[in-house]
């Protein structure tokens, strides 16, 4: 009340400017109203051969609306589940391209010559906004194959889905200090180590899937909201339906999500929720 009796005294065109300075305030600290529902993008999605048996992809697309998601980043073994579902709904789903042609490769693709080739024509006739997810580990990052891909994405404007360790994170990075890498699971790595990495790499994001280590029965655990309030800008959500399962919880998680989402100030959730994807989105396509 004492702001807005000061406020009252200022002349017209400073009074507009402290009026929006003290809304901006109280959006960035406000936590969102208990019957708010927060819209999603989901960066970790999978609608891989084995799933397609078990849900059609008109069911796959009615399962993403169901969770309120706006975007579902999604990537597939082989690209043909994906290319489904974009078909379907062009507006929701956007397109990802794993190295992978089916299951069973994570452990050998980087050691496959062709992938190089099979990669650039996609990209070249598609409109992926990245590469991956793909799996690697140390000094598998420094192999021609993996060399290639960085590449590839650098040429391309692409980031990279990145089921790495933290090993392999410095070496994209050495190979590419420009990459732009969305680190998955954040490495299932602990909230202390996540932090010196995005201090040292201003280009890493990280997604959120299959850390239900965040939120205990819904309640956001501390380390990792002291993490999301040093870098707000840095993480999204993902589910990660790579079994046809998955594909099951996906409202759940959603809503999971949301009501932790809901311990945050607004500003910091919708960053989590929908606008760090966003602009990673805005950045690759």
């Amino acid at each position: 009340m004492f702001f807005v009796t000061r406020i009252k005294h200022l002349p017209v065109s400073a009074r507009g400017r402290a009026y929006a300075a003290i809304f901006a305030l109280a959006a960035l600290v406000a936590p969102l109203a208990a019957d708010e529902v927060m819209p999603l993008i989901d960066v970790h999605v999978h609608y891989n051969e084995d799933a397609w048996s078990v849900i059609s992809p008109g069911r796959a697309v009615e399962l993403l609306r169901q969770a309120g998601l706006d975007r579902a980043l999604v990537s597939s073994s082989g690209d043909t589940g994906t290319q489904r579902l974009h078909q379907l709904a062009t507006e929701l789903v956007v397109p990802v391209l794993r190295p992978y042609r089916g299951r069973g490769e994570q452990s050998r693709w980087m050691y496959d010559a062709s992938v190089s080739d099979m990669l650039a024509q996609k990209i070249e006739a598609g409109n992926y906004a990245g590469i991956g997810e793909f799996h690697a580990d140390g000094e598998q990052i420094d192999l021609p194959v993996i060399q290639h891909v960085i590449a590839l994405a650098r040429r391309h404007g692409m980031f990279l889905h990145a089921h790495v360790d933290v090993d392999a994170v410095e070496r994209i990075f050495r190979a590419d200090p420009q990459a732009r890498v969305l680190w998955a699971h954040a490495g299932f790595e602990d909230p202390a180590t996540i932090g010196v990495l995005m201090q040292k790499y201003p280009n890493l994001w990280a997604d959120l899937s299959f850390r239900e280590e965040i939120a205990f029965r819904g309640s956001l655990d501390n380390d990792w909201q002291r993490l999301f309030e040093a870098f707000p800008t840095r993480f999204m959500l993902g589910s990660d339906t790579y079994t046809p399962t998955r594909w099951f919880y996906l409202v759940e998680h959603a809503d999971w999500a949301r009501s932790w989402l809901a311990d945050l100030p607004r500003a910091i959730a919708e960053n989590i929720a929908f606008r760090n994807a966003e602009r990673l989105l805005q950045r690759s396509r």
